[in-house]
């Protein structure tokens, strides 16, 4: 059976035309530096982190008071840090939140602190660190009274 002729200047053309030979090196050129940008973003993002706290003790030493140990690694340490520390209670409630300042020193450092709480705790745990030091926690304590 034949193949019947539809009229060219009612419904097109049917042959198309390929792409350029370029074409075809560009789209690729393009899809690799959008996979490198989305590569670095996601180190970025997901990589190690410059700066970790983690908690390696806690006492309770009351009902309104909680010890907390904690180790700082960062990458930086010429730059002072800020962690924050919290307590929580037996039903999960956050019951205490304190900052620390970590000043500069060495890659690795050891801190301990006490934070006070509204109910008793029963763990005392390291939220996160930050280089941004909230300018209260480097300036010296004006005298009260």
């Amino acid at each position: 059976m034949a193949q019947r002729e539809v009229p060219t200047d009612r419904y097109g053309s049917r042959a198309g035309r390929r792409p350029p030979r370029w074409a075809y090196w560009v789209v690729l050129a393009a899809a690799v530096v959008v996979g490198l940008v989305v590569a670095v973003v996601a180190y970025q993002n997901l990589g190690s982190q410059p700066i970790e706290g983690e908690q390696t003790a806690f006492q309770i030493l009351d009902d309104h008071s909680v010890r907390i140990d904690f180790q700082v690694r960062r990458d930086h340490p010429e730059r002072p840090a800020d962690c924050l520390v919290r307590a929580r209670s037996q039903d999960g409630d956050e019951v205490g939140r304190k900052e620390v300042l970590v000043p500069a020193g060495a890659t690795v450092v050891s801190r301990s602190t006490v934070l006070r709480t509204s109910k008793r705790p029963v763990t005392g745990e390291v939220y996160g660190c930050s280089y941004q030091v909230p300018s209260y926690l480097t300036k010296e304590a004006r005298p009260s009274g």
